[in-house]
C-alpha cells in the first residue's frame, strides 16, 4: 500500500498474457502521477510511466509463486533520481 500513497492514481494495463503448463507470463505497463512520498522520495508531481513482466506458478488454482521484473532504473530516471545517460 505504500506504492498507492505515493501514486495514489497508479494503473497497470497487462499488455500479453501467456499461459502454458502451470506458469503464465504478464507483461505490463504501469502509469501514475507522484502525488505522495515513495521510496523516501518527496513527491515531485511528475508522471511515471514503466514497464515489467511477471511470471506465475499455480497450483490448484491458485498462485503459489510470483517472479517479476520492472524497469526501476527508467522509473527512478522518471523521478529525476538517477540522471539519465546522455
Amino acid at each position: 500500500m505504500r506504492f498507492h500513497a505515493g501514486l495514489p492514481d497508479v494503473e497497470v494495463v497487462s499488455e500479453d498474457v501467456i499461459a502454458e503448463g502451470d506458469k503464465a507470463v504478464v507483461r505490463w505497463t504501469g502509469r501514475g502521477t507522484h502525488q505522495g512520498v515513495l521510496l523516501g522520495i518527496p513527491p515531485t508531481g511528475k508522471q511515471v510511466t514503466w514497464t515489467g513482466m511477471t511470471i506465475y506458478r499455480i497450483a490448484d488454482g491458485k498462485i503459489v509463486e510470483e517472479r517479476g521484473e520492472e524497469d526501476a532504473l527508467g522509473f527512478l530516471q522518471q523521478l529525476g533520481v538517477v540522471p539519465s545517460m546522455g
